[in-house]
């Protein structure tokens, strides 16, 4: 593992990363609106694990040939973008009275299916060529060039760094979930929620498919 100033500084930068809005983020906030505080910690925790997959699938050497091969990239890079947009799509065209949070806090929550919930936010990132690209070029960064296991250690700061974004990812679903039972204008104006993320996750879809492999 590294020396402790640098591993301070890997899970300040690993914070601040994960602060920044995006599709994780909106995913999350999303969820916990419409359905309460545990459906968008169950987005996290689906988000999270398909971080780990991008984790062991570096370690590993999967990333690598991501990083190299044009045509790994642009397949998954595809895959990834057409899945994104489907979301959005089905987003989009959802009955506009189906996100309405109802007054009456009994009622609050809207019923969720919990497990697709956890496996579309598992697939929006294991889908995604971007978040593999990601740990390859942000980890080794903090992995000294003669580490006598480079493997284990960039599994264990993996392990780290996604452990280390659930109190972020949690504390959004709680925000989003506080607000939906007790901000009126946030209950009001839930209709349009789903518009809202169906366009962003659209946008964020197209952006992924006009991209270039960072490495070509």
């Amino acid at each position: 593992m590294p020396e402790l100033p640098q591993l301070l500084l890997f899970i300040a930068a690993g914070w601040l990363l994960n602060l920044t809005p995006g599709p994780d983020v909106l995913y999350i906030v999303t969820n916990a609106l419409k359905s309460g505080v545990r459906a968008g910690i169950v987005a996290a925790l689906g988000i999270v694990s398909g971080c780990f997959v991008h984790v062991f699938a570096a370690a590993l050497g999967v990333s690598a040939l991501l990083a190299t091969s044009a045509t790994a990239f642009t397949v998954l890079k595809w895959i990834g973008a057409a899945y994104l947009v489907w979301m959005g799509i089905k987003l989009l065209l959802a009955k506009g009275g189906s996100s309405v949070v109802p007054t009456d806090v009994a009622r609050i929550k809207v019923p969720a299916d919990l497990w697709r919930i956890y496996r579309r936010g598992f697939l929006t990132n294991v889908l995604n060529p971007k978040v593999a690209l990601f740990f390859l070029a942000f980890v080794p960064q903090f992995i000294a060039p003669g580490a006598p296991d480079k493997v284990t250690t960039f599994l264990l700061l993996g392990l780290l760094f996604n452990l280390n974004s659930l109190p972020i990812n949690f504390g959004y679903a709680w925000l989003a979930g506080w607000a939906a039972h007790r901000v009126s204008a946030v209950q009001r104006t839930l209709h349009w929620l789903d518009r809202a993320a169906g366009a962003l996750f659209v946008g964020f879809g197209l952006k992924l498919a006009m991209s270039d492999n960072p490495n070509r």
